[in-house]
């Protein structure tokens, strides 16, 4: 069979976590972080959230506009709106979302708004801070009601997830840079509660101080896990989700949405794109046999994935 570890470090970080630290161990024996060597025989699939487990970028971009319609916030007399096409942007920009709202502000924009019952703009860092944090929280609440009404899992993912977790030798787990509010509910929604704490560790935004493009994530589950970076593959929808895998030495996989679609995943350095995991019948064994069979530089997907 094929030897897996899915990128889902073997224990839970316990301060944000979904998983239940009480089932940590029901699969897997405890890879302690004290280990000198890394485990030989082992690999790592990593799965991003948002665009991979569940396409929620729509969603995440009407919550925002929510949020900024609560908080009546305007520059120069215009409400804040964030549109399709604007967003696509956003996505394969900036990581996180309080990061997009300060790169919206800063960069985009020149100016904080105006909020509230014209309230003037914040002057300090620190009221910066404070609004777009409040931001968040409301984006957050009205984005878990959007999730609970409308969240479906993309094509195959389920598949693929399950066929990791059947396999003692896999370590499965989820790496997003939202944030544990956010993506529990996405996991709760999307895989069941019983799937989602058979996951073997969980590395969320609240859990690093750099997101991605930056590795940061993808390295401290490969720390966590015990294993070699060379061994493990990252399922990413967006160039800044490409980046951090790339940017931690690991296979990358794309699975492309309609906002991503036209973007140069190849050209960014993407061992394989596919519209759909689902559609295109990627297994396990077809993302790993080559690495198993060929060594850890051979190409995965050649037979499934889109034409270079």
């Amino acid at each position: 069979s094929v030897f897996i570890a899915a990128m889902f470090a073997p224990y839970c970080i316990e301060s944000f976590s979904p998983c239940s630290p009480f089932q940590q161990n029901l699969r897997h024996t405890i890879v302690s972080s004290f280990q000198a060597s890394p485990k030989a025989d082992s690999y790592g699939l990593l799965f991003d959230c948002d665009g991979v487990i569940i396409e929620t970028e729509e969603l995440h971009r009407l919550a925002y506009n929510a949020a900024f319609r609560e908080f009546n916030l305007r520059i120069e007399n215009e409400p804040v709106e964030w549109t399709v096409a604007y967003y696509d942007i956003l996505q394969n920009t900036v990581g996180g979302g309080k990061n997009k709202m300060f790169f919206h502000f800063r960069n985009t924009t020149g100016t904080f708004p105006k909020y509230e019952d014209d309230k003037p703009a914040p002057s300090t860092p620190e009221e910066e801070q404070d609004l777009v944090d409040r931001l968040q929280s409301r984006k957050t609440d009205l984005y878990k009601e959007l999730i609970a009404e409308k969240a479906q899992a993309r094509p195959g993912v389920l598949e693929l997830m399950d066929e990791a977790l059947a396999d003692e030798n896999i370590f499965v787990g989820v790496c997003s840079a939202s944030t544990k509010e956010a993506v529990t509910k996405v996991l709760d929604v999307t895989l069941g509660e019983e799937r989602r704490k058979k996951l073997d560790v969980c590395i969320l935004g609240d859990d690093v101080s750099k997101l991605k493009p930056d590795p940061m994530i993808y390295v401290t589950a490969a720390e966590r896990l015990n294993i070699d970076p060379k061994r493990c593959v990252v399922i990413e929808d967006s160039i800044v989700g490409l980046k951090a895998a790339k940017g931690a030495g690991m296979k990358c996989v794309i699975t492309y949405t309609s906002s991503t679609e036209n973007e140069d995943f190849y050209g960014m350095g993407c061992d394989a794109k596919v519209p759909e995991l689902g559609s295109r019948g990627v297994t396990l064994d077809v993302i790993f046999g080559p690495m198993i069979s060929k060594g850890l530089d051979a190409e995965i997907l050649t037979d499934v994935r889109d034409p270079r």
